[in-house]
């Protein structure tokens, strides 16, 4: 789709830049289509020779091992919170900021994109009438794209469609910098509508796997995993055919009359009549056909049915190639010949790679969720710009690494002996393994028991006051 803009309300310029971003779109929309496709389930494959018959390609069959290779990493990347080491994330709003943009769904979202298409776009806007202050949007590759500053380490522009009619594009808004370009098309004409602020281009990328000749990442559904899960998809073709032909033994029948395969009408029956049919008695064939030499006898001759054993080993292999491509254990994919773990340490050994894929995979998306969230409370408590304080707001990540309650309780009690003093913060309890609602009621009901304590020693020295007046402080005790 190589679509020419010429809105008169853009400047010439402007034109230009979403007729290049827009074809920079279109050019990758096949590729992140197709896995997209590939991850939902709905990639179908073309025929392949012409042994197996063409109705077999139309069966739907899908496999879901790209989703469970994108979600195997997802599900590892969970984000517990925001800390701020200098400050009080509460005054600022960013409870009310995470519940009005449901915002951890939305970076679960974007970090699913991330992994499905290499990158995900994190927008940050101002609210209108009726809106939250700040908004937070997650955009995919299929919908968005823009152009990276490699110097600045930040986006130069972003072009976001938001509508399409007969594969063109009939609204979206472009973000530069200090400025944001609304622009829909009907009947009438395109309509612009611009609006300035201090954000610069308010937009983070999520980027997974990126290297200096691919700043904007890779996809998770390498070429390699799409290859092997096509050829599982025609392994399954094939295995459906012949469960259909091969699984049922083959009989020849000789010297015998072919009226037990016809109907009463002389019409042939069907194939699966004749499959599944009881024959107790076989006709002889009629004297004038039977060849000379021949009793005239029917005889029936069984051929073995084919094992299905080829296939479900071909569909074995690859799925242990999909497990490789993905770092995930062979159980999660396999049919069989795979051991599960029996203990922790050979439960985390079998995952030691995806473990360090998920710690890498945070790395890389923690700078733009820190951007994100900074200029979010920024605009939502009014700001001009972003404080140099909420420089030091940073993501809490779920550790990758699944352990057990008492595990976990057992190895944060051993900190904790070294350093005792952590027992009494919200980092010793959750070295403990407690969860952040849980940390919040227990410092919570903490405050309350400190406070009623307080008020008992207040009320116990003024009823010792009143009953010595000689402690009493207000001048009205009487001198001994």
């Amino acid at each position: 789709m190589d679509q020419s803009f010429n809105i008169k309300d853009l400047s010439d310029d402007e034109n230009a830049l979403v007729a290049g971003l827009a074809k920079q779109l279109s050019d990758r929309a096949k590729r992140n289509q197709i896995r997209s496709d590939l991850y939902d389930g709905k990639q179908a494959i073309r025929q392949v020779g012409s042994v197996i018959p063409p109705q077999y390609y139309r069966l739907g069959l899908a496999l879901g091992w790209a989703a469970k290779g994108v979600d195997g990493l997802a599900r590892r990347c969970n984000l517990d919170g925001m800390v701020w080491a200098d400050g009080d994330l509460d005054k600022l709003g960013f409870p009310q900021l995470a519940d009005e943009n449901f915002l951890y769904s939305e970076l679960s979202q974007a970090r699913t994109d991330s992994l499905i298409h290499g990158v995900s776009y994190l927008i940050t806007t101002h609210g209108a009438e009726g809106e939250p202050a700040a908004l937070v949007h997650a955009k995919d590759a299929l919908r968005a794209t823009g152009e990276w500053n490699a110097r600045t380490r930040r986006m130069d522009n972003l072009l976001s469609v938001t509508s399409w009619k007969d594969n063109r594009i009939t609204g979206f808004v472009l973000y530069l910098d200090g400025e944001t370009v609304s622009a829909e098309t009907d009947s009438s004409g395109w309509t612009v509508e611009r609006s300035e602020h201090p954000w610069g281009v308010p937009v983070d990328p999520m980027i997974y796997r990126p290297r200096a000749s691919k700043r904007m990442g890779r996809s998770r559904i390498t070429r390699a995993a799409m290859s092997h899960q096509k050829a599982a998809l025609r392994a399954l073709v094939r295995l459906e055919g012949h469960m259909d032909i091969y699984s049922i033994p083959q009989l020849w029948l000789l010297g015998a009359s072919d009226r037990i395969f016809k109907n009463a009408d002389g019409s042939q029956k069907a194939a699966w009549q004749v499959a599944l049919g009881r024959i107790f008695g076989v006709p002889d064939a009629d004297p004038e056909d039977v060849p000379q030499g021949n009793n005239g006898r029917a005889e029936i001759k069984q051929v073995d049915a084919s094992s299905p054993e080829p296939h479900l080993a071909q569909l074995n292999a690859l799925a242990k190639l999909e497990a490789r491509e993905f770092d995930l254990p062979d159980s999660d994919f396999a049919l069989t010949d795979m051991v599960n773990p029996t203990s922790a340490d050979s439960y985390n050994a079998s995952r030691e790679n995806l473990i360090a894929e998920a710690e890498g995979a945070m790395d890389d998306w923690s700078v733009s969720i820190r951007r994100t969230v900074a200029r979010a409370l920024a605009i939502r408590n009014g700001e001009s710009d972003v404080p140099a304080a909420f420089g030091s707001i940073k993501t809490d990540w779920r550790s990758p690494v699944y352990l057990s309650r008492a595990a976990q309780a057992d190895a944060g009690t051993k900190q904790l002996g070294a350093v005792p003093w952590l027992a009494e913060t919200t980092v010793g309890l959750k070295l403990l393994g407690l969860s952040q609602d849980q940390i919040d009621m227990a410092m919570a009901e903490r405050r309350r028991a400190q406070a009623a304590q307080l008020f008992s020693s207040v009320a116990a020295a003024a009823g010792s006051a009143v009953a010595d007046p000689s402690l009493r402080t207000d001048g009205a005790a009487v001198g001994r």
